[in-house]
This record gives structure tokens, sequence and C-alpha cells, in this order.
């Protein structure tokens, strides 16, 4: 899950009203942490109901472009808004929790293949610090859009956080849970076998 919502660009979708430009089409957006992309969508294919161009997920012409803040230092520009630094800083979170949890599961495996218990604690530490950075990521991608949508009012934009937060949310609290289970599992006992001394 966290492998699977770090690569991925559905991290939030930006979206105009629908007949902001014309009757006909509309322009919508969705960001991830390394690239951002716009898609046109025939505003007949969107719910009447709706108000805002989207969902993402309707056909439509898209144009991906890889964000260039980790190589040429630039800025991108989406709906005469500005993508915000602090972006660089979550995907660079992501990255080291990626790193801690391979490191987590390297010492799963030293501990259940050698069937060495010493490799359990550093294992719950990997994964627990796992979670909460790719956590923090989150927090910090959020503040980010925040950021970005406030860089500009000429086009008023609707965001919403799409699926992609779902796998990250959900796989930072696996990492954290499962971290402290594996801490449990190298306590010298077990804390639910205690029975009493005197019966």
């Amino acid at each position: 899950m966290t492998v699977l919502g770090v690569g991925t660009e559905f991290w939030v979708e930006l979206s105009p009203p629908k007949h902001f430009y014309n009757n006909q089409t509309c322009l919508t957006a969705h960001l991830g942490l390394w690239k951002g992309c716009t898609k046109t969508l025939w505003v007949a294919d969107i719910d009447p109901e709706r108000e805002t161009c989207g969902p993402a997920e309707l056909p439509g012409e898209t144009n991906c472009t890889y964000f260039k803040y980790f190589t040429t230092g630039e800025n991108a520009v989406m709906f005469q808004k500005t993508t915000h630094k602090s972006n660089m800083a979550s995907a660079m979170l992501a990255m080291f929790s990626l790193f801690l949890m391979v490191m987590g599961a390297i010492c799963i495996t030293m501990s259940l293949s050698k069937e060495i218990l010493f490799f359990l604690k550093p294992a719950s530490v990997c994964f627990i610090l796992s979670g909460v950075l790719v956590l923090l990521s989150l927090l910090v991608f959020h503040q980010s859009v925040l950021a970005f949508l406030s860089s500009d009012h000429s086009v008023p934009l609707h965001h919403e956080l799409a699926w992609s937060v779902s796998c990250i949310g959900c796989a930072g609290a696996v990492l954290i849970v499962g971290g402290i289970l594996f801490l449990l599992l190298a306590l010298p006992y077990s804390p639910w076998q205690l029975t009493p001394q005197h019966q």
C-alpha cells in the first residue's frame, strides 16, 4: 500500500467549476508527489448535479508532467497557481519511510530465517518510524496543497484528497500497529500469558 500510494499521482484532485472555461469542456487536475496531470473532460459526461469538473476517472485527454524541483528547482504552474517546495519535503519523507520499511522487512527476515530474536526490536522500531514518517508526509503534502491553492485566486478551485491518500493512511496505520506487535513479540515474556504464582 505504501509503494502504491507513493508511486501514484492521485493524492489530490483539483476541480474548477465545470462551466468556468466553456459549456463543452472543462479542465481538472490530479497531483501526486512526483507529477501532476491535467485532464480535459466533456461537460456532458459529468453528473448534472455536480458543480465542479470531474471526477478525474472520467474519459478525457490527459497531459502529465513530472515536477522539476528535484532536478532544475523549477516550480510547476497549474491553474495559474504555483506548486510549493514543501511538496519536495513530503516526497523525501515518503522515500525515507520506504527505506525504513525495507530495513524492517530485512530484520524480520533475518529474525525468522536465522531465529535471532534480537532483530525483532530493530524491525519494530523501523516499522513504527516508517508509519509515523509516511503519515507525516501526508500532513506536509496537505499543507503544500493549501499553500498551492492560496498562491493565486483567479481560478476558483475545489480540492479533495484522492485514493492514493487512502492507501498512504492505511499503510501508515498498518506499519505502526505491526511495529507495536513485533515489539510485544520481542519482550522477554508475553504479557497475555502471565499466570498467577498462587492458585
